[in-house]
């Protein structure tokens, strides 16, 4: 299954004072898989893997000195291969396990500059509260699950795919009900590897769900690894709580019955922090940085991924599924997931909302994004222009804001005179590209 971070990877590559490179991102995202495939394919030399978890009696060769040249030493003779740098790629896999080699890159830099070094692991925040990050010595890049012109690759629907990534034009009606098709078994499937690739190999979307429940199990087992830091049944029912809360205003007394406001928040940020759940703060449109105005107290989340959301929230797949509006599904709340993790894996890497609170009315707008050096309001929405009235009073009173996206399931449409341009679900990961 082709990913496109791979040309972030090639673009690493591809750097004359490249930096060993920390590949982050949750569980089961395609972290090994995708390094792996990428060293095979772009390496002259060998592939290295140094697993840390599979092989914890090996953490010794980080334990004493961090002395580049004596750790590559002593890594050729456990994983019985003689390593060259320049010419292979050492791969130490599941890193969080050993926080001093996190520490050790730095020295790989210093030491053995020609050496090429990719780690990946996610938890990594744990790993790194009593250890010395090297920072200004590593690059790190972002991990997340398939987008939904991945998996359209990976269906083998591959002219879909570049209809979804080119840019937005009207389709005619038959591809754009084909795409809409598409996306309704992702909005189910979801994108995390294992299920998309079992998707493939069975073509039935219920075994898809087997894996969702396997992988929420594998997350909650992970638990215990917070087990210092918060409750794990705090934490378990934070996540099931904040998928059924996803479009909505999050509240800490909503998400666990029978513990603490303070408790709640702590499970909160953990998950934050394992990049399981999502953080989606108020903020106002009126400047740059989108961050410096970000609110504490109000802010919305997302699931890391769509399909392991709507296992967590039991969804009735039988009528959900056979309902003709993606808009509809669940609420609206699987769209409006959808579009915020499609925009988080085009490259925004924070999400914002905007709302208003007034004693005669509220208003809120769904995403705040950065495009081009200007601010967007994004609504994820059905009907006409007229219905859009949150919008319509977010771009009267921020006029610096050029233009305002409406995600839905309609076609392709632009009304200059209102500053509104209606998009297909599907145009998502196209207009939140960064690159």
């Amino acid at each position: 299954m082709d990913r496109f971070i791979t040309k972030k990877l090639l673009d690493w590559k591809n750097r004359s004072n490249r930096k060993p490179l920390i590949l982050r991102g949750a569980r089961q995202v395609g972290k090994t898989h995708t390094v792996l495939d990428f060293g095979r394919n772009y390496f002259q030399g060998a592939v290295h893997l140094v697993d840390l978890e599979k092989h914890p009696d090996w953490h010794h060769v980080f334990e004493r000195d961090l002395a580049a040249r004596r750790i590559l030493s002593e890594l050729e003779i456990l994983v019985n291969a003689r390593i060259n740098p320049g010419n292979d790629l050492l791969f130490i896999d599941e890193i969080q396990t050993c926080p001093r080699a996190i520490t050790a890159l730095r020295y790989f830099y210093e030491e053995i500059p020609e050496l090429d070094v990719i780690a990946a692991g996610s938890l990594l925040e744990f790993a790194m509260k009593d250890i010395s990050f090297p920072v200004g010595r590593v690059q790190i890049l972002n991990m997340f699950p398939m987008s939904f012109p991945e998996f359209l690759l990976a269906t083998g629907k591959t002219m879909a795919a570049e209809t979804a990534l080119s840019p937005p034009a009207r389709q005619p009606e038959a591809i754009h009900n084909m795409l809409l098709d598409e996306l309704r078994r992702y909005f189910f499937i979801g994108g995390m590897p294992e299920c998309v690739n079992t998707f493939v190999q069975t073509g039935k979307i219920r075994d898809a769900f087997e894996v969702q429940a396997d992988l929420v199990n594998t997350f909650r087992q992970d638990f215990s690894k917070y087990a210092p830091y918060s409750d794990a049944r705090c934490l378990n029912s934070v996540l099931t709580a904040t998928a059924r809360h996803v479009g909505r205003q999050i509240k800490y007394s909503q998400l666990a019955e029978g513990f603490s406001n303070p408790t709640i928040k702590k499970a909160f940020d953990l998950l934050c922090l394992a990049q399981v759940i999502r953080k989606v703060p108020a903020t106002s449109p009126a400047g740059l940085p989108l961050a410096a105005a970000a609110s504490e107290r109000k802010f919305k989340a997302l699931l890391l991924d769509i399909g392991l959301m709507q296992n967590l929230c039991g969804l009735s797949v039988d009528v959900e599924y056979a309902k003709t509006d993606l808009l509809s599904i669940y609420q609206g709340a699987l769209a409006e997931q959808f579009v915020g993790q499609e925009l988080v894996a085009a490259g925004q890497s924070e999400l914002y909302y905007w709302t208003r609170e007034a004693k005669s009315s509220s208003a809120e707008v769904d995403y705040l994004i950065v495009k081009d050096g200007a601010i967007h309001p994004i609504e994820v929405k059905s009907g006409a222009s007229g219905k859009l009235k949150s919008l319509h009073l977010l771009l009267q009173s921020y006029p610096t804001c050029p233009a305002g996206y409406v995600f839905s399931s309609a076609h392709y449409a632009e009304l200059p005179e209102q500053k509104l341009v209606f998009l297909p679900l599907y145009n998502t990961f196209h207009i939140g590209r960064v690159d």
